[in-house]
C-alpha cells in the first residue's frame, strides 16, 4: 500500500485537475485498496486506451493513454521498483526520458567529445524507422526476463506489453513505454561500447550520433550496425542516414548546433524564436496585455538560449521585451493576492 500511495503522488503531479485524480484523492484508501486487490488476485486487465493525433514537427504522431485509475497508477508502481534495474544497464551516453538525461544532458555530451577534433572529425548520423511501432513484443519480453525474475512481476508487465493489438509495438503515451523503448537498444549500446570499440557516441531514444576520425571505418560500422539491429532486434536504420564531415556543417542534434568550440540554436527554432518575440514586442508596444501562453512561450526560449552562445539573440529578441514580461507577472501575481484575500 505504501509503493501505491507513492505512486498515487508522483502520477497526480501537475494532473491534480483530472477528475479521476479528485477522484483518488476523495478516497486515497478506498481506491488504492482497490488497486491493490486487483494486483494480488492477478484481476487486473489493462484498460482500453485513448488514441489521438498530433503533429509533432511535420510528423503525425498517434499517441495512445491510458486512464488514470487504476492504469497509470498501477504502471508508477511498477517503475517505483524496478526503475534502478532498467537504470543499471543502460549506458551513460543513453538519454531521453530519463532522470537527469534529457535535452541538456545530450547536448552536453555531444559538445565534451567535440573538444577532440581529432577523434570526432567525422559523425554518422542515424535512426530507427518508427521505432516504438516496429519493437517486437517477443524480444522485448525475452531481454525483460534477463533482468527480472519474479513470475507474477512479468506476467503483468507481458499483459501491459501485449495490451497493444499484433507481435509489434509500444504506445506512444504510455509511461512505462519510455522505459521499455530505452531498455530495448541497451544492449545494442553495449554493444556499440564494448565490442566495437566505439569512444564517442550519444543516443537520444533512437536518435544515434557516433564520431569517429575514418570516414570509411564509419560507413563499415554503419553496416554493422544494420545487421545487428536486424539480427537482433529487428529493426532498421532510416534511409535518411549520413556520414559527414564535423566542422562542414556542425551537429543538429536535440535543438543545438554544435561546432568545435560553440553551439548555437537550430535554424528552425531559431526562426520560430525570432518570430514569436517580434509578435510579443509589437503587442507590447501596443499596450495589449500578453496572453499566458506568450509569456509561457518566452519563458521557454529562455530556457533554450540558456544552453547555447546566444548573446546577440538575447540582446536583440529577449532584452527589448523584459519590461512586458514583467508586467504580466506582476499583473498575474497581483490577480493572485486579490483572489486569495477575497
Amino acid at each position: 500500500m505504501e509503493n501505491l500511495k507513492n505512486a498515487h503522488k508522483c502520477a497526480r503531479k501537475d494532473k491534480t485537475y483530472y477528475k479521476e485524480v479528485k477522484m483518488v484523492d476523495s478516497n486515497t484508501d478506498l481506491y488504492l485498496g482497490k488497486i491493490q486487490k486487483m494486483l494480488i488476485e492477478n484481476k487486473y486487465f489493462v484498460s482500453e486506451y485513448k488514441v489521438s493525433t498530433i503533429n509533432d514537427k511535420g510528423k503525425n504522431r498517434t499517441l495512445m493513454k491510458l486512464p488514470y485509475f487504476p492504469d497509470r497508477i498501477i504502471q508508477w508502481a511498477i517503475l517505483l521498483q524496478i526503475e534502478e534495474t532498467f537504470l543499471a544497464t543502460l549506458c551513460d551516453h543513453t538519454c531521453a526520458s530519463l532522470p537527469g538525461r534529457g535535452i541538456k544532458k545530450a547536448s552536453t555530451l555531444t559538445t565534451k567529445y567535440m573538444k577532440d577534433e581529432e577523434g570526432c572529425k567525422y559523425c554518422l548520423k542515424i535512426d530507427v524507422t518508427h521505432f516504438y511501432q516496429n519493437i517486437n513484443h517477443n524480444i522485448l519480453k525475452k531481454m525483460l526476463r534477463k533482468k527480472l525474475k519474479d513470475k507474477q512481476l512479468l506476467e503483468l508487465l507481458d499483459s501491459i506489453i501485449d495490451s497493444v493489438n499484433g507481435d509489434v509495438g509500444i504506445p506512444i503515451g504510455s509511461y512505462l513505454s519510455q522505459y521499455f523503448a530505452n531498455f530495448y537498444l541497451s544492449y545494442f549500446d553495449h554493444w556499440l561500447k564494448e565490442e566495437k570499440r566505439i569512444r564517442y557516441v550519444v543516443r537520444y531514444m533512437d536518435d544515434v550520433i557516433i564520431f569517429g576520425n575514418s570516414k570509411s571505418d564509419l560507413h563499415k560500422l554503419k553496416n554493422d550496425i544494420d545487421a545487428y539491429l536486424y539480427e537482433n532486434l529487428k529493426l532498421t536504420v532510416k534511409k535518411n542516414w549520413q556520414v559527414f564531415p564535423t566542422n562542414v556543417r556542425g551537429i543538429d542534434f536535440v535543438g543545438f548546433r554544435h561546432f568545435f568550440g560553440y553551439k548555437l540554436l537550430r535554424k528552425s527554432t531559431c526562426k520560430n524564436f525570432k518570430k514569436r518575440m517580434i509578435l510579443i514586442k509589437r503587442k507590447g508596444e501596443k499596450g495589449t496585455r500578453l496572453s499566458y501562453s506568450e509569456w509561457c512561450s518566452a519563458n521557454s526560449y529562455m530556457g533554450w538560449l540558456k544552453w547555447c552562445d546566444s548573446y546577440r539573440l538575447s540582446e536583440k529578441y529577449l532584452k527589448p521585451i523584459q519590461p512586458y514580461l514583467f508586467k504580466y507577472f506582476i499583473n498575474e501575481v497581483n490577480k493572485t493576492r486579490k483572489v486569495k484575500h477575497d
